[in-house]
């Protein structure tokens, strides 16, 4: 008896199979728990915390779930990256208005969007399948970043958890960012040296941001400089 053929590439049951991955389940799942968050952020710091946090290491389960399923896709991979940067975005926001002064935290979100954005666009241009895959770069913490996963999680945690911090420690939205950091790192606690140690690691990963930044604006002007020589 003959096979019953299966659904065709680009069928209604094919785009939905993919939007139904196990992954991007876990994608959607933390859109959701930060919209919740962010919805009580003000009200309940601590449920606020838990959510956002819980949300973030979901990032990793469902980079597990792609490979362990099978499971991979372009799409689970801009929704993953789209579900960072908004959710870190939204919490760089919610950080200006309660400490000064705001500008520091607006251009951290500023240099994050642009960084990644002009990576994955000079991505496409050289037709690599993945904004990680920087291995022709000169730049050797650019490499380590992308290319070490125990470092890559040390800088990204690290930024988390600050931002976090920072946050839960905001008392009258007055504070001034500095005094906050200086009152809390003279102390000797738990907190102190998590404070401490997660400054190294979101000060590492704004600088790779900046070099991602020029690296990934050095290849879109080459393929421009390419592109007008063969024509």
């Amino acid at each position: 008896m003959a096979k019953k053929p299966g659904p065709k590439p680009g069928s209604k049951s094919s785009k939905l199979s993919v939007y139904l991955y196990i992954p991007n389940i876990i994608g959607y799942t933390r859109v959701l728990l930060n919209c919740f968050a962010f919805h009580v952020c003000f009200t309940n710091k601590i449920l606020f915390s838990i959510l956002y946090f819980f949300s973030f290491v979901c990032d990793a389960v469902d980079g597990w779930a792609a490979r362990k399923f099978n499971q991979v896709s372009t799409f689970g991979a801009v929704l993953d990256m789209v579900t960072d940067r908004i959710s870190t975005a939204c919490l760089l926001v919610v950080l200006s208005q309660v400490y000064k002064p705001g500008l520091v935290f607006l251009s951290l979100l500023a240099l994050d969007i642009a960084s990644h954005w002009l990576q994955m666009y000079s991505t496409f241009l050289m037709g690599k399948t993945s904004h990680k895959d920087v291995k022709d770069s000169s730049n050797w913490l650019f490499k380590l970043y992308y290319g070490n996963r125990m470092f890559m999680a040390y800088c990204c945690v690290s930024c988390e958890v600050l931002y976090l911090i920072l946050f839960y420690l905001s008392e009258n939205h007055t504070e001034t960012l500095m005094d906050v950091l200086t009152t809390n790192l003279q102390k000797i606690s738990i907190l102190s040296f998590l404070i401490a140690t997660s400054l190294v690691g979101c000060a590492i990963k704004q600088l790779t941001n900046v070099i991602q930044l020029k690296t990934a604006a050095d290849a879109c002007v080459l393929y421009d400089i390419d592109k007008k020589q063969k024509q």
